[in-house]
């Protein structure tokens, strides 16, 4: 396990996704977006956001260009002393964007246009022929790669077997059940985690992840980081941007996983 990954498991990290930032500010602005009125600034959540605690800044930039705008990464990678990871779906257009940009992460996620957000997780093993160069490329150029992929042992093998460094297992499907259903998508989490860690992939999760459900995760092992975004926007708009990032941080603080005797 490298330094990185170590440092990671022994603190869980949060990564605060600002899509639904962009989504409110496109929502009036989407036809005006150089007004001198623009609000609200994604730059400027994602300031706050660091400065609550977070670890990292997470935005997907879609092929329709529904919320974050090319402007908006350019923008956030201009920041200094901020971690970016770009969520992106595996197009020529996106890819191209993404070796320029160089975000110090990248999520691979699967896209489709009819969706509201991202359903499930990426068909890594049936669509490895594409996917292995992507992975390749954006690791040469000195982005980790993560794969967002539903807890299933295939894709947690294709994963490591394309060269990403990380995977970022899909909580959808946990977050939308209840009770004994819930427990056993923990199960399955638990499982693809243990692989994950014993193929030496770094081990994130996310999707549908709020202060309510979270601890129902921690029997999940080696999490190194969480990247939510939809339960922070929400949560800000009663409490502000900064107490719902530090809300969220004081639970992650009582994840087991996340002390040093579970590193390694």
């Amino acid at each position: 396990m490298d330094a990185a990954m170590n440092e990671a498991v022994n603190h869980l990290h949060l990564g605060v996704n600002v899509d639904h930032v962009a989504t409110l500010r496109q929502a009036r602005y989407r036809t005006m977006p150089t007004a001198h009125q623009v609000e609200p600034s994604v730059v400027e959540a994602t300031r706050m956001a660091l400065a609550a605690g977070a670890h990292s800044i997470t935005v997907h930039l879609r092929a329709d260009r529904r919320h974050i705008q090319d402007a908006d990464v350019h923008a956030l990678r201009a920041e200094r002393g901020m971690l970016l990871n770009l969520e992106m779906g595996n197009t020529p257009e996106i890819v191209e964007i993404a070796l320029r940009v160089k975000p110090d992460f990248a999520c691979l996620v699967p896209e489709q246009r009819e969706e509201v957000t991202t359903e499930g997780g990426l068909d890594a093993a049936g669509t490895r022929q594409s996917l292995e160069p992507t992975v390749r490329a954006l690791e040469a150029n000195g982005t980790r790669v993560s794969l967002f992929i539903d807890p299933e042992p295939e894709q947690v093998r294709t994963a490591a077997a394309v060269g990403a460094s990380m995977i970022e297992l899909h909580t959808g499907t946990f977050a939308n059940e209840t009770g004994a259903a819930r427990a056993a998508e923990a199960v399955r989490l638990a499982a693809a985690a243990e692989l994950a860690h014993g193929l030496g992939l770094q081990v994130n999760a996310g999707h549908g992840l709020t202060t309510g459900n979270l601890r129902e995760l921690f029997g999940v092992p080696h999490l190194a980081e969480l990247n939510i975004g939809h339960h922070l926007v929400s949560r800000a708009v009663a409490v502000g941007l900064a107490a719902a990032v530090q809300e969220m941080l004081a639970v992650m603080a009582e994840y087991p996983g996340g002390k040093p005797s579970e590193a390694g």
